[in-house]
């Protein structure tokens, strides 16, 4: 556990700060930065759904769909949201990881033997305090999904549950083609999918809410 830990943290070193530096960077940086990450995870996809060409097609245009919401939301509606979003998906896989290895317990579901009911727990909890010491310090941005007062409690909730939701489903899938994970591009971690499965699924799912609320 001590060497994949380690790996994972030598990873995260190195992947965390070029990331950041497209993100900030932002135009042909960023549009760079995206369509490395979706050639990479369509091709985790499609190495992962051998036999359904349906699903194969599906997946890859819910990618595509899912990158585009992610540049628009990071180019034409607010920075800050978008760093927002991702450290709370960080913060809740870093909060399901520690929660669960720390206390261990009752397992959440077969389609994730590693999932428990602590790592959920862990998982809210440290989105939530993140999420809101980030609010603290840079203010409510009045761009955030246009809620005009939706409390930034329930956003910060409503992301880490989607993101929880995305892990699963993918575990689903890696576990119907019997693999553990996406692939092996980052030590400690697996392949790219297995380390924004769940923003692929949070960004779509904004999108949704925002205009669920427009409507309201």
């Amino acid at each position: 556990m001590i060497k994949e830990f380690e790996k994972r943290i030598l990873s995260s070193l190195i992947l965390i700060p070029i990331s950041i530096f497209f993100i900030i960077q932002g135009s042909i940086f960023f549009i760079f930065f995206l369509s490395i990450l979706f050639l990479f995870t369509s091709y985790e996809w499609l190495r992962m759904i051998k036999k359904n060409n349906l699903l194969k097609i599906l997946g890859i245009i819910f990618l595509l769909f899912s990158f585009y919401i992610a540049f628009k939301i990071r180019e034409g509606e607010s920075f800050k949201f978008f760093l927002f979003i991702v450290i709370i998906c960080i913060t809740t896989d870093i909060g399901g990881y520690l929660f669960g290895k720390i206390f261990k317990g009752p397992k959440l579901t077969k389609i994730s033997p590693k999932k428990t009911y602590a790592g959920v727990i862990g998982s809210f909890l440290l989105s939530l305090t993140l999420g809101l010491i980030f609010i603290n310090y840079f203010g409510k941005d009045s761009t955030i999904l246009n809620t005009e007062g939706l409390p930034v409690l329930l956003i910060i909730l409503f992301i880490s549950l989607v993101s929880q939701v995305g892990d699963l489903i993918i575990s689903y899938f890696k576990r119907k083609a019997k693999l553990k994970d996406t692939g092996k591009i980052i030590p400690g971690h697996g392949g790219l999918l297995d380390r924004i499965d769940g923003l692929i699924f949070v960004f779509p799912a904004l999108l949704v809410l925002n205009l669920i609320i427009n409507l309201i």
